[in-house]
């Protein structure tokens, strides 16, 4: 996916911008860029995709969103699992789990961070801030 020198490599390889961050005392978090540019929220991206600036600077992330897509995959893996994308409040979209039923998140649903990596897929996991209602009236 890089297609810079070694040394290049590693130094953004192993920067914090942009990947999951459990270093904070007061618990994990998201770290994502911002282009000191046009402002564009991103994540894990070496230059901004809508100025091409390379001037990111780190930020973190307070962890709440909303879920743009989910979809539940049943291929590698024992079971069915969820895959959402979930645009963060500061602007940026990170794909991740949402916990819950499958069938039971949707498009628009506010999230809330709860860990930051899955110890299977080493991807965030989220939780549902308030319990959809999704009335049955009859």
């Amino acid at each position: 996916m890089y297609h810079h020198s070694g040394s290049a490599v590693q130094r953004a390889a192993g920067s914090s911008a942009g990947l999951l961050d459990r270093a904070k005392a007061d618990g994990e978090a998201i770290l994502f860029q911002r282009c000191t540019w046009c402002g564009t929220a991103m994540y894990h991206r070496l230059l901004c995709p809508v100025c091409q600036g390379s001037e990111l600077r780190t930020e973190r992330s307070e962890g709440i969103g909303t879920v743009r897509h989910a979809t539940v995959v049943h291929r590698n893996t024992p079971s069915a699992r969820n895959v959402s994308l979930v645009e963060m409040a500061e602007g940026f979209v990170v794909r991740g789990r949402v916990m819950g039923p499958l069938i039971g998140i949707h498009s628009g649903d506010r999230v809330r961070l709860s860990t930051v990596k899955d110890p299977v897929r080493g991807e965030p996991v989220f939780q549902l801030v308030d319990e959809p209602y999704r009335g049955w009236h009859r």
